[in-house]
């Protein structure tokens, strides 16, 4: 015997590369021969293969040949299994990732595993009057029976007669029968694709071994159906690898071709998070930051067009990492649960092959809250629930997690829950300064060079992204079809979308109004103002709420004078025959919020005349109707008009000088706004008229 002989990897899956040869016809030099009758490998072969090689003028099939060398490789590191399958009685599970390896997979089961003297049989056509029989299930999870209750009866005719018993699937314990995961021997597990196998399977199919390098990073992302397209007999193994490369790069995983999420805007507190993954993923790859250190997976909030899935897809690019892109309604494609649950698992199994990467799920909200099912559909979703809490607690090295869902409130609690998701961020619709960049972002860097994109955002305030996108496209072509270059005009009209220009009156109602909320709101310290707009549907102020005494008395009433105090200089500066209806305008208007602030202090808060009681609120929505109640609101509210005109009319230049420019302007940023109040300081006065000069705090 010559020991000097170096034992080659992949043994075993040379040896069944070599039957599958045999078995098909094809013409291969064999992977294993050295021409010494006394190598161990030789008796091998001698042992496993039928025949020697054919004349028959076909290859090896690529996909087969890496299922070939994955099976080898599970079943070789365990001790005599090989020689079991041949003459034992094994009970085996093996584990696939993906439906599409079952088929491939069992067709390697049945030419190499068993031997010639097997007759291997499933699970419809089992019996033991055959020489020597053998029980093979492999189910891929896409029929209804592919469960753990269907059949057993089978499995335990096979235990019976002492015969080899194997199954595969892409969840043993979901899909295979019960029984035989409890009789099981050995519990194997399909690897995945690396280097080495790829360049033994170029050299199967070919004939010839490969010399460039095969890069690892690129090999993850492979798949069986990607092999029959690049790798054929009658192409040169180097001529293979650039194939698949080129294979691929055509993969939505590695499709960065949108924009970065450093390009992005509008994101909020979303974007820094985003940064701060991408950053430690890059990390991470190089071996610099461990994952148990990394805030890994989020679910985002926000309305539809705001640009979640977008932002998955950002993330991803700026990490230079791959992206996995799911959601709900993709698993739910299968006609049976069985498939709907396999595919949820191959999702977070196709993840962690391509680790790291980002994993997408997308409209989270589709996963049922268990407390809200029904009784025809519960069996059905918990189960759908239960797998999706399985994967979310698994440690996933390398996969960030990012779900989107429009209504968070459909949701299990379960799956929200602190532990799946590592925070929780809502996308708000982007303010007009985010607008403008989205704009500009859409328009490139040849559009509209040099021309001033806030009115466009002004009447798009309110409105998403993918609202921006749109409208710009149609632009485009509304340019197009004159022959023209795109002006600023075809964007605005593209977004009025035939509503009607505010006539200039209302246009200066709106102006004085919101500078009236802008003045008394920072005189009383209620909130700071970030921005004012007028809109084609009227004006607007964002602001942020000062939670200084927002909760005494005096807090809540400053409160409702901020809201009546766009009425007050309505009143003041145009008249009480220009006043408009604005302030009481739909369920959230300014009236609205005030009196139920005022009810809450007469009949919740223990603030009124009625002393320390509380009503709840289905009450409180009818006690209004007495005559009493409602003079006891009805004071609270005319005193706070009251104040809030005494506050205009004691800083009138001010409110002159804020609706002026907001007028002429149409919008007021935070920076603008400051500049206004520094040449134009606001006065507080105390209800009794004394001065409270750059005292801002709540009276």
């Amino acid at each position: 015997m010559n020991l000097h002989l170096q034992r080659p990897r992949d043994l075993l899956g040379r040896a069944y590369l070599d039957m599958l040869a045999t078995e098909g016809g094809a013409v291969s030099r064999p992977l294993l021969r050295s021409g010494d009758p006394d190598d161990p490998i030789e008796r091998l072969i001698d042992e496993l293969a039928a025949k020697p090689a054919s004349d028959a003028r076909s290859s090896i099939r690529a996909d087969l040949a890496a299922a070939a060398i994955l099976v080898a490789r599970a079943i070789e590191p365990i001790e005599e299994l090989t020689g079991e399958l041949r003459r034992g009685s094994p009970v085996v599970s093996l584990a696939v990732l993906g439906a599409e390896a079952v088929t491939l997979v069992r067709h390697v089961l049945e030419a190499c595993a068993f031997g010639t003297s097997a007759t291997v049989l499933d699970e419809r056509t089992f019996n033991d009057r055959h020489a020597r029989p053998v029980l093979l299930i492999a189910r891929d999870g896409t029929a209804s029976d592919h469960r753990a209750e269907r059949g057993n009866d089978v499995v335990a005719d096979a235990l019976h007669a002492r015969v080899p018993v194997f199954g595969v699937a892409p969840d043993p314990r979901r899909h295979l029968p019960r029984d035989l995961l409890r009789a099981c021997d050995h519990h194997l597990s399909l690897g995945v694709l690396d280097a080495s196998a790829i360049a033994l399977v170029i050299e199967a199919v070919t004939g010839r071994p490969t010399a460039a390098p095969i890069d690892e990073q690129l090999v993850r992302a492979l798949e069986f159906s990607d092999l029959t397209l690049a790798i054929r007999a009658d192409r040169e193994p180097d001529d293979c690898i650039e194939r698949l490369k080129r294979t691929i790069a055509t993969k939505s995983y590695f499709d960065h071709r949108g924009p970065s999420l450093e390009e992005l805007s509008g994101y909020g507190a979303a974007q820094q998070w985003g940064l701060n993954l991408a950053a430690d993923l890059r990390e991470y790859r190089a071996g610099r930051l461990a994952w148990d250190n990394i805030e890994k997976s989020l679910l985002l909030v926000g309305p539809p067009g705001v640009g979640k899935t977008q932002f998955a897809r950002a993330v991803a690019k700026s990490a230079n990492v791959p992206l996995v892109s799911t959601s709900v309604a993709d698993w739910n494609a299968a006609p049976y649960l069985s498939g709907t649950l396999s595919a949820l698992k191959d999702s977070f199994s196709q993840a962690r092959r391509l680790s790291p990467c980002v994993l997408l799920i997308d409209e989270l909200d589709g996963i049922s809250d268990r407390t809200k099912l029904g009784s025809e559909y519960r069996e059905y979703w918990l189960q759908i629930v239960n797998l999706l809490l399985e994967m979310l607690s698994e440690e996933r090295p390398g996969v960030a997690l990012i779900s989107t869902t429009n209504h968070p409130d459909q949701i299990d609690q379960a799956v929200k829950r602190a532990g799946r998701f590592d925070q929780t961020i809502e996308i708000e619709l982007p303010d007009v300064d985010a607008l403008v960049e989205i704009f500009r972002f859409h328009l490139g860097p040849e559009l509209l060079i040099g021309i001033d994109l806030m009115p466009a955002a002004l009447m798009a305030l309110g409105r998403t992204g993918a609202d921006c996108e749109a409208w710009i496209r149609r632009a485009k072509a509304r340019a197009r079809r004159a022959a023209r270059d795109l002006t600023i005009d075809d964007l605005i009209y593209e977004i009025r979308a035939g509503r009607d220009v505010m006539p200039d009156v209302t246009r200066r109602a709106c102006a004085v109004h919101e500078a009236g909320h802008l003045v008394v709101g920072h005189a009383l310290d209620v909130f700071e103002a970030r921005m004012l707009a007028i809109l084609d549907r009227g004006g607007t102020t964002a602001i942020d709420i000062s939670r200084a005494n927002s909760q005494t008395e005096r807090g809540i009433e400053n409160y409702i004078t901020a809201l009546l105090a766009g009425r007050a200089a309505e009143q003041t500066i145009l008249g009480a025959s220009a006043v408009t209806a604005g302030s009481g305008i739909g369920e959230d208007c300014d009236f609205a919020r005030a009196t139920l602030a005022a009810m809450d202090m007469e009949l919740r808060f223990g603030f009124g005349a009625l002393g320390v009681i509380h009503f709840p609120r289905h009450a409180t929505e009818l006690l209004p109707q007495d005559l009493v109640v409602t003079r006891l609101i009805k004071t609270r509210l005319d005193r706070c008009l009251a104040r809030a005109i005494e506050l205009i009319v004691e800083n009138l230049d001010t409110v002159q000088a804020i609706a002026t420019l907001l007028e002429a302007k149409g919008y007021l940023g935070l920076e603008a706004i400051r500049q206004l109040l520094a040449t134009h300081p606001i006065r507080a006065t105390t209800s009794h008229g004394e001065d409270r000069g750059a005292d801002r705090r709540a009276c």
